[in-house]
């Protein structure tokens, strides 16, 4: 198939659509449309073989939030109905509510089928995502959760289609480096530090959880933590609570460092009040480290409670203080756990069964 992708440049997502176009790419042609939201790089780039980059000259070359891009998106359906009309894709696949808008009016009389993807729902924009989801041929949600809510807004349940969010289980693997550590028991928390992401839950776990340490990864660069407001919050917490000694900020890791730490990890605890991809729950999984998780959204799907991992309900301390002391001094059930959790990612979350899962969702609305 020729597949055409519309997705922004930037956001937390580019990783992902890329790794998903290069497994698609063993077997289709694809193409990655993108806004050009930085001055450097060429219009066309062939990101691996079968998948190529091309950047749209519309706008200001910087990145934008979603309601900074909407001006611009009938430049950028105009451009793509351009580039279409002379090399019709197969299929298009929409990536958020803009590039949704973009795709359709680049699509417009070619009879091409469009399939959407939304990241969260964004309650500013309901009315706009319930067009798109009753516009689409199938709108693609990314666990069970985000189907229900798919519904709730009015998309017809048989226009929708559940693709999970995959991992890198090449990268993410039980068998790797190592990140150094001493002989404290270690708790992970990856992710920002904004309270609403769970690092204060884990923060206030800590004060019952005796001799362990805590590793936050995540949030500004190191060098910007003493200035950073959540940072300053979360080191006042832990002094009011008597903990700071065994808490330690990382700022932000880089991804490629991501694996070593957190196989450095006796468990990794990912508690927050949304969990729209899950991420770090699978990277977690993926690399055999037993995963406490908040029971919401998409660890409803990827963690089987008491079988891949342990759920918790979000912003609750002493609960999660209590699960992590079950895993902490019971090895045998950490491996249990981490060995099930390393074999659900690599057979369920792979970018290979999830471009596989897609090609089927493609097939189907060329149907």
């Amino acid at each position: 198939m020729n597949i055409a992708i519309v997705a922004s440049a930037g956001g937390n997502q580019r990783h992902r659509i890329i790794s998903v176009a290069r497994e698609l790419g063993r077997e289709h042609h694809v193409t990655i449309y993108s806004r050009r939201d930085n001055a450097e790089g060429k219009p066309k780039t062939r990101v691996a073989p079968g998948v190529m980059l091309e950047q749209i000259d519309v706008g200001p070359a910087m990145d934008l939030q979603a309601d900074e891009v909407a001006p611009y998106l009938n430049d950028v359906g105009h451009h793509l109905m351009e580039r279409w009309s002379h090399e019709r894709p197969d299929v298009i696949h929409a990536h958020s509510w803009t590039c949704g808008l973009a795709a359709v009016a680049g699509a417009k009389g070619l009879g091409v089928p469009v399939t959407q993807t939304f990241y969260g729902m964004d309650s500013m924009h309901q009315d706009l995502e319930r067009a798109l989801g009753r516009r689409a041929n199938a709108v693609i949600a990314g666990s069970g959760d985000q189907e229900s809510a798919l519904i709730r807004l009015g998309v017809p349940r048989g226009n929708i289609a559940v693709v999970p969010y995959g991992v890198d289980t090449e990268r993410f693997q039980r068998r790797g480096a190592v990140a150094t550590r001493g002989a404290r028991r270690r708790l992970l928390h990856v992710g920002p530090l904004t309270a609403d992401r769970g690092a204060d839950t884990v923060v206030r776990a800590l004060q019952g959880l005796g001799d362990v340490e805590l590793i936050i990864a995540g949030g500004p660069e190191p060098e910007d933590l003493d200035n950073d407001q959540d940072a300053r919050r979360l080191r006042a917490l832990a002094e009011q609570l008597d903990v700071a000694d065994r808490i330690t900020l990382l700022g932000q890791v880089k991804r490629a460092a991501v694996p070593k730490l957190m196989r450095s990890a006796d468990a990794v605890v990912s508690v927050p009040r949304e969990a729209v991809t899950g991420i770090v729950a699978l990277e977690a999984m993926a690399c055999g480290v037993p995963v406490i998780a908040s029971a919401v959204g998409a660890h409803l799907d990827s963690v089987i409670d008491g079988v891949t991992g342990l759920l918790v309900p979000p912003d609750r301390p002493a609960r999660t203080a209590r699960l992590a002391r079950e895993l902490l001094w019971d090895p045998t059930l950490r491996t249990a756990l981490g060995y099930a959790g390393a074999d659900r990612a690599r057979s369920r979350y792979s970018w290979e069964r999830v471009s596989q899962e897609l090609v089927r969702v493609y097939e189907a609305a060329c149907a």
